[in-house]
């Protein structure tokens, strides 16, 4: 068979694998961390990466929106007693290092990246401007959202939602250290029972910290469906895109 066709085809089963057109991945700035539990590991990055590249190999079209708390936690230092609004804008801050950190990673496995940041730094990131964000996605670039909202006061999970709204996303993957949601804290409680699947409502009656509960209200009003999986197993982000059933999903009632 001629090499031109073969690859043809093989791009072609590629493509009817996936499940998911356009996903916005967030990322905790602690998973960059690994063990140290601070900083970044240059080791968890190029994992991530070719984690990530297996994705685009799909044809997927990926947003990225990372935290910042293996840097610096905007929430921790407000209890501390920092003005809340300048420990925010060093968390957004934070999350701008992460993401030039990954875009590194990314483009050293072949992937093409653009950062778009809330807040404007010319010399480092793209403004973020939707439309353009948007233009990215279709030509294939992997596009890391830093900066948050721009706005003090609201986390990285309520812009994981927006930019996910905004791009017009078909899910959220939001990746963690366990295996999906649980009833109670399965590191401490062997008996732990693992849920399948979650409707919103349930999510915020329950209090599960899964994402904060304005990040929840945007997903329930926009019926945008979050799958949470643990991201420390080889190949799961690449089979939830796939369709395999992994982790937890939280979705409208049926």
């Amino acid at each position: 068979m001629p090499r031109k066709l073969q690859k043809q085809r093989k791009v072609k089963n590629s493509v009817s694998k996936k499940k998911f057109k356009r996903v916005l991945l967030k990322l905790s700035g602690e998973a960059l961390a690994g063990e140290k539990g601070y900083g970044i590991s240059v080791e968890v990055l190029q994992g991530l990466a070719e984690e990530i590249r297996s994705v685009i190999d799909l044809k997927v079209e990926l947003g990225i929106v990372i935290g910042g708390g293996n840097i610096f936690r905007g929430i921790a230092a407000a209890a501390g007693g920092m003005d809340r609004a300048s420990s925010d804008y060093m968390g957004m801050l934070a999350t701008v290092i992460n993401a030039l950190a990954l875009q590194d990673a990314l483009e050293k496995a072949g992937v093409y990246t653009r950062v778009q940041s809330a807040i404007e730094m010319h010399e480092l990131a793209e403004p973020y401007i939707r439309r353009r964000a948007v233009r990215h996605l279709e030509k294939g670039r992997v596009v890391l959202f830093a900066g948050g909202t721009g706005n003090p006061y609201f986390t990285t999970d309520t812009a994981a939602a927006l930019r996910a709204m905004e791009i017009n996303a078909d899910v959220i993957l939001k990746a963690t250290k366990v295996d999906g949601i649980y009833d109670k804290d399965p590191v401490k409680h062997k008996n732990a029972q693992m849920f399948k699947e979650l409707s919103y409502i349930e999510v915020l009656q329950r209090n599960i910290k899964v994402m904060d509960s304005t990040a929840i209200s945007l997903c329930m009003d926009n019926n945008l469906p979050i799958i949470t999986f643990n991201m420390t197993k080889h190949g799961n982000i690449k089979k939830v895109v796939s369709g395999e059933r992994v982790g937890t999903i939280v979705r409208g009632e049926e």
